[in-house]
């Protein structure tokens, strides 16, 4: 976990994982966002996707917006990360061995932005599981109940992930994935 932090270390999260009800305002906080990360790139940003819980509407998510940003290199930092820098994001991790992927983070990481390449299986992962919840409200409401079940059970922001991961996998099948 060390090897991929950027910058100053990492907080200890001691806090509980906290899931809340949907917000309408998730879809304004992303537009925002996206201007904001659009502005700052223009063209170098190939594409700017609202994922993860807070992009489906109807589920209860944690209150931070996960975007993906795909640009043509990641490995490429300077063609991203000082214009993103300059509006107000910053490079919290580089795990090159994992898609070249990079996240970078709002001051009060009310916000992921996730940098992946235009050939990266995650992003599409992440864009099949979300289309996948706005369709199927019973599994939208299924993986509610699951995260509401696994916060109940107070666990570290790791283990909360890892406990998402089988339902995750379930509907990634179930959308045709192998």
């Amino acid at each position: 976990m060390a090897a991929r932090n950027v910058g100053a270390p990492l907080p200890v999260v001691t806090a509980p994982v906290t899931i809340t009800a949907y917000d309408p305002a998730w879809p304004e906080w992303f537009a925002r966002e996206e201007k904001r990360i659009r502005g700052a790139l223009g063209a170098r940003a190939l594409a700017v996707e609202h994922v993860g819980s807070t992009s489906v509407p109807g589920l209860a998510a944690k209150n931070r917006i996960d975007i993906d940003l795909i640009v043509a290199d990641p490995a490429d930092e300077q063609a991203y990360v000082p214009p993103l820098e300059a509006a107000g994001y910053v490079l919290r991790t580089r795990e090159p061995h994992w898609y070249e992927h990079r996240c970078l983070w709002t001051p009060d990481h009310g916000v992921n932005l996730h940098v992946f390449g235009p050939d990266c299986d995650e992003y599409v992962r992440h864009l099949i599981f979300r289309d996948w919840l706005r369709t199927h409200p019973d599994d939208r409401n299924r993986y509610a109940a699951d995260k509401y079940r696994i916060v109940a059970q107070e666990p570290t922001i790791s283990e909360y992930v890892a406990e998402k991961s089988a339902f995750i996998l379930d509907v990634l099948r179930r959308a045709g994935l192998r």
